[in-house]
């Protein structure tokens, strides 16, 4: 069978398997209307716990707001859930490893009001996302190429009632939701969770930014509920000053207001981005989103052609025409249960503009141009790579995706549709 042959929802066809996610196995799609490209999320309908409706069902939710992936097909085709959905660019794990694993403050900052600015919109859609990490924030592509996206709602909770907005009740012995590192003490402790605790993730993800790593990271244990209750120790007994230790002090302020929150109280969001927003003013950064990413990703094609060149000169053919090297494959390793990897190609561009200071409802608006500089133009630095030779990438789920891997039809979506929407 061909790929022309696997098609889903008559609208879309399936390509080559690029990655798995924990619910499913994750395909390069093509629109067959237009040719664009987008991702496909299927998961067998035999699955123990299946996840992806409700995953769909929560995106649909969540639909329109800035930094929300738009999901433009869900249903069953024979024996697979299928969710189509955009195709983004990496995460921000995968940049952080590309950065060497150390972000300079002025991106830290950039990131923040953006990640505030997505906590909070989850959250005014009567959910929280349980599962804040580097690997569930994605950059756009192209002239969406500076904007934070959010992903992997599969363990999102609705913590309040739409309509009347009465708060879930306080609970205790519930068992740890999300991922260790980043999990909240509250969680760790058991307690249900709510608003409070993704802002603390929050917390932890900022400072693993600025460290580059996290003093409960690297624990040893027997099993994985030892491991945990290290985690949570480690975190208990680190003072807010020593884990902000050498950084300035609105990162201990966030962290010790956001643990000071009572279960059912709403954070106060503008405060918190005012905070980081304060300090990037009195830093004398601007808003031009240039990120280290950017920067580090024009330093290396400068010094790449100003080599060719000089090659050029002497009448010799550098090596690296013809294949990527070693040093563009991102280091270190991601967050537990991940399965990052691979090179990082197309990298976020940045906007003429600056970041606009007009907020709607509460939540930033960072829909900005695409730059003309040719330097930060993430569609030039793609044509670059393909140019290069160098394995296309594509990202979704926190995981890095090869482009050129062979074709792997496993399964026969050739019968029509069952339902979708």
């Amino acid at each position: 069978m061909t790929s022309m042959e696997l098609r889903v929802g008559n609208k879309y066809r399936i390509g080559r398997k690029i990655g798995s996610g924990s619910f499913g196995d994750i395909y390069l799609g093509t629109s067959i209307v237009n040719g664009e490209e987008v991702a496909i999320k299927l998961e067998s309908i035999k699955a123990k716990h299946p996840q992806l409706e409700y995953e769909a069902r929560v995106y649909k939710t969540l639909a329109g707001g800035i930094g929300i992936p738009f999901i433009r097909w869900f249903g069953t085709e024979c024996d697979y859930n299928a969710m189509v959905m955009d195709l983004l660019g990496p995460s921000l794990e995968d940049l952080f490893n590309f950065c060497s694993r150390k972000f300079s403050l002025k991106t830290v900052l950039l990131l923040a009001d953006q990640l505030i600015s997505r906590v909070e919109y989850i959250h005014s859609k009567n959910f929280i996302h349980r599962d804040i990490k580097p690997d569930n924030f994605l950059m756009g592509i192209g002239k969406r190429g500076n904007q934070v996206y959010v992903i992997d709602f599969g363990l999102a909770k609705k913590f309040r009632d739409p309509k009347s907005h009465l708060h879930i009740p306080y609970r205790e012995n519930k068992n740890l939701t999300g991922t260790a590192r980043y999990a909240s003490i509250n969680t760790h402790l058991g307690v249900e969770q709510s608003r409070r605790d993704d802002l603390e993730s929050l917390s932890y993800v900022m400072m693993y930014f600025c460290r580059g790593s996290l003093p409960w990271q690297g624990l040893k244990a027997a099993t994985k509920k030892q491991k945990y209750d290290r985690i949570m120790e480690k975190k208990m007994t680190t003072s807010t000053d020593i884990l902000c230790r050498g950084f300035p002090q609105e990162f201990a302020i966030y962290l010790n207001y956001v643990r000071s929150l009572r279960f059912d109280d709403k954070p106060d969001y503008s405060y918190l981005r005012k905070l980081f927003r304060d300090l990037f003013v009195r830093e004398g950064f601007q808003y031009d989103y240039v990120f280290d990413w950017t920067i580090y990703k024009y330093e290396k094609e400068t010094s790449r052609n100003m080599q060719a060149q000089q090659h050029a000169a002497r009448n010799e053919v550098p090596q690296h025409v013809f294949a990527p090297q070693d040093d563009e494959a991102p280091q270190g390793q991601g967050a537990p249960g991940n399965s990052n990897g691979g090179y990082l190609a197309g990298l976020p561009g940045v906007p003429r503009r600056r970041l606009a200071a007009q907020e709607s409802g509460g939540v930033q608006n960072h829909d900005h141009a695409q730059a003309a500089d040719p330097r930060h133009a993430s569609d030039r630095i793609l044509r670059s790579h393909v140019k290069t030779g160098e394995p296309r990438v594509y990202q979704y789920s926190g995981v890095s995706y090869r482009m050129d891997e062979p074709m792997q039809p496993v399964i026969d979506l050739s019968k029509p549709q069952n339902k979708g929407w």
